[in-house]
């Protein structure tokens, strides 16, 4: 579960609220893929602790144009998120981005995954705690391979964090689609206490770092 500080309690009961809601669906702004080559945009997978903060930065950026959340790196085929949360699987939350490259370059997805992340803890971010939060690029060819190496070995020479970075770089693996009610998900439960105390304080950030890559309906 998320959350394990003094707060803890007050968020397990919103997130086990939560997780039966199974009927919630994407957003308009999920579902209205309007492009007729959707097959050709390039695909991009990161974890970076809760998928529901990944989620939130990514979908607001100009050229991304689907982020899915997931499971990804584990043993178990289909698994659950209460699977995944208890750390059995061997999964990581991710999210997969259907991107257009000549709008968006993946090494500019990449400083927004090294800004909106601490990759410098293992197998954690914040009070979220477990492999399942693990910071994680899941490249889909060779040239995003050598592109995240060399971003990261560029971080750890220039000490752009005081810790060194644990973020793992593995080849795509089996992308499973999270549950219906975890996508979109601070846009469709904003009010929320993890979605207002976590999420929000991320998303914000990002826009003020980021506005001149937003979507102008996210400005």
């Amino acid at each position: 579960m998320k959350s394990m500080n003094f707060l803890t309690l007050f968020f397990v009961a919103i997130l086990s609220g939560s997780c039966q809601n199974n009927g919630e669906s994407k957003t308009e702004k999920q579902n209205q893929l309007t492009l007729s080559n959707m097959d050709s945009l390039s695909v991009a997978t990161f974890g970076a602790g809760c998928f529901w903060c990944v989620e939130a930065v990514f979908q607001d950026l100009k050229g991304v144009y689907k982020v899915e959340s997931g499971y990804t790196g584990g043993s178990v085929k289909n698994p659950s998120y209460k699977e995944v949360c208890n750390g059995t699987t061997g999964h990581a939350e991710v999210i997969q981005i259907r991107y257009n490259p000549n709008e968006i370059s993946f090494e500019e997805l990449l400083e927004v995954f090294w800004e909106v992340h601490d990759p410098t803890t293992l197998n954690r971010q914040g009070n979220d705690v477990g492999t399942q939060y693990r910071s994680a690029i899941y490249y889909h060819n060779d040239e995003q391979k050598n592109t995240s190496e060399s971003y990261k070995k560029r971080l750890n020479d220039e000490q752009v964090f005081p810790n060194p970075i644990v973020t793992e770089i593995s080849p795509a693996d089996t992308f499973y689609v999270a549950e219906n009610y975890h996508q979109d998900y601070f846009n469709q439960n904003g009010e929320q206490p993890y979605c207002a105390f976590v999420i929000k304080p991320k998303v914000e950030k990002f826009k003020k770092v980021f506005k001149e890559k937003l979507k102008e309906t996210a400005k």
